[in-house]
Parts: C-alpha cells; structure tokens; sequence
C-alpha cells in the first residue's frame, strides 16, 4: 500500500473522529524507519504531539502520490468509516 494511500485513510479517520493523532504519529515512527528515505512529511508528523489532530491532518495532505481507491475503501469499510 502507499502512502498516499494511508494519509487518505488517516485523514478521513482524523476527520470523522475514528482515529486520533497518537494513531498518525505512530505509523509515522513506523513508515521512518522502513522506508528507504525519510520524507518530510514523516519527521514532521512524527514530531507532533498527541493533541495536534489540526497540525497532523495538514501534514497528511502534503503526502504526495496518488490513491489506491481499492484500497482506501477496503481500508474504510474494515474501520466502519465511508
């Protein structure tokens, strides 16, 4: 699955309200340190504290890439979210 992928997931979750930031940050920590090169977006997510829910769904759409809809939606409907 990709990134963008994910952020999509994250950012509906974050928005309506079935995931929370501490979620975010922890696949961020995850994606740092298996992914060959760190990207921006990744420290910065995972620099964030619990209670930037706002702060952490901006970083999430500056995930480049484009969206697996298949798997977004498989992801949404295995979480109870559309």
């Amino acid at each position: 699955m990709n990134y963008r992928t994910q952020a999509e997931y994250y950012i509906k979750g974050i928005t309506q309200g079935a995931i929370d930031a501490a979620e975010v940050i922890a696949w961020s920590d995850e994606v740092i340190v298996s992914a060959p090169k760190a990207e921006d977006w990744m420290v910065e997510i995972s620099s964030c504290g619990p209670e930037d829910r706002l702060k952490v769904l901006g970083l999430l759409n500056t995930v480049q890439g484009e969206a697996d809809q298949a798997e977004l939606a498989a992801l949404l409907k295995a979480k109870g979210l559309s």
